[in-house]
């Protein structure tokens, strides 16, 4: 045969494979769709081990993320308290035969001058929820038949208040000592209770009245650091709110510290207020930079510890999954050693034992890749590795526990087999 003519059968050959293949039908995407399900469905134990390593790989990086982003966001607050630069005193309390709470101790009025000289703090300021709720309306005069609205609450404060509180205002001016002193009927509006009242500028000179008196609006908060409830309140003077609204007593004594003296002022703040009595005062204030240290070593080992956790979950699936593939490939195996005379505790124990030998060498390997990972990256960035002398150890046993949970299930299948069905199968 010349080459021409192999050359012609062989192409010959092909359009005939090429018109064969045409002429098969194509399988549906619907009979694909049956065929992988049947064979996702014919091993149930199989298909159920191998989801959950799925689902815990998934929920471990979805933790991951989340334990990252809400550590951040613990230690941030953490630092945020060291910066808190606010300490707080309030008369202490007690219970009365009624159940009611009673104060046992009364701030002072003149408590920030008595406050102000002291070590590390910065301004004070007196605060107080005027009493009886008073009604505030932008007019005097109401319209019997509209619908009642309620009242922006009234608070009482020393011109000091608005620096205590890191606050700013909008428009207009925040009263001061002359205002307190001479006992002005003026008032400043938190954004929220000036929008209440349809407030928006104080050029003119408005007025709102409380109860039945009218007082000037001098001005519009537009923002503050702390006791968010100003913007929803009219602020008056203390003096004022003494004279003509039935101020007994403040509620607190707001003070402005410099950072670290909290622990310090907590101390001097109640003997300042009364020497006799200083228990007789609540103080509360940022914590040390001891708390600080050890609340954010603790929010960072639950951190890792969870992230741990989920990592050994998703590795004791899988040394269950290799155990659990193993019992079925090996069934003829199984069936002639049961036949042999291998009782089931012996299958057993042959499977825990191979599971726990697996979790010792993964707990092995493990520890000596988180210390050349531990040792790589601090050489990297210039740190000082620290580890516990037990971790390594710890390590290898959590390994080796591991392992034997992981290899129970496997074993416990193995021991079920019976032998004839086993070598029936084989």
């Amino acid at each position: 045969m010349t080459r021409r003519e192999r050359a012609g059968r062989r192409g010959a050959l092909l359009r005939f494979r090429g018109r064969d293949r045409a002429r098969q039908p194509a399988i549906s995407l619907r009979d694909l769709a049956h065929e992988s399900l049947e064979g996702v469905g014919a091993r149930p134990s199989r298909l159920v081990i191998t989801l959950i390593g799925t689902v815990l790989g998934i929920a471990s990086l979805v933790a991951t993320i989340g334990f990252a982003q809400t550590a951040a966001g613990q230690i941030a607050q953490q630092f945020d308290a060291l910066a808190a630069t606010r300490v707080t005193v309030e008369p202490g309390t007690t219970s009365t035969p009624g159940g009611k709470e009673r104060a046992t101790s009364r701030i002072p009025w003149d408590a920030v001058e008595r406050t102000e000289t002291l070590a590390g703090v910065e301004r004070a300021a007196l605060y107080a929820k005027v009493p009886n709720a008073p009604r505030v309306d932008a007019v005097q005069v109401q319209d019997p038949s509209a619908a009642q609205r309620s009242s922006p609450p009234v608070i009482a404060a020393s011109p000091e208040l608005l620096d205590v509180v890191r606050g700013s205002v909008q428009t207009g001016r925040f009263f001061d000592a002359g205002h307190e002193e001479r006992k002005d009927r003026v008032v400043v509006l938190g954004t929220g209770a000036a929008e209440q009242l349809g407030i928006n500028r104080v050029t003119g000179q408005p007025a709102v009245f409380i109860g039945d008196r009218a007082y000037t609006v001098i001005g519009i908060l537009g923002d503050v650091g702390t006791r968010s409830g100003l913007l929803d309140s009219v602020i008056v003077p203390v003096s004022t709110a003494r004279a003509g609204l039935g101020l007994a007593a403040a509620d607190s004594l707001d003070l402005r510290i410099d950072i670290g003296a909290g622990s310090v002022v907590a101390r001097q703040a109640p003997l300042a207020l009364d020497p006799n009595a200083p228990e007789s005062f609540t103080v509360s204030a940022p914590g040390t930079a001891n708390e600080l240290q050890a609340n954010v070593e603790a929010d960072i080992n639950v951190l890792f510890l969870a992230i741990g956790v989920v990592a050994l979950l998703g590795g004791g699936i899988g040394i269950a999954n290799v155990t659990l593939l193993s019992v079925t490939e090996r069934r003829g195996e199984i069936g002639l050693r049961r036949a042999l005379g291998a009782r089931t505790g012996d299958i057993a124990r042959q499977f825990i034992l191979e599971s726990l030998t697996t979790g010792v060498l993964g707990g092995l390997i493990g520890v000596s890749i988180g210390l050349f990972a531990l040792i790589g990256v601090c050489l990297i960035q210039h740190w000082t590795p620290v580890i516990a002398l037990w971790a390594a150890p710890l390590g290898v046993v959590v390994g080796a526990l591991v392992g034997l949970a992981a290899g129970a299930y496997p074993a416990v299948k193995a021991a079920r087999i019976e032998p004839v069905d086993a070598l029936r199968d084989a």
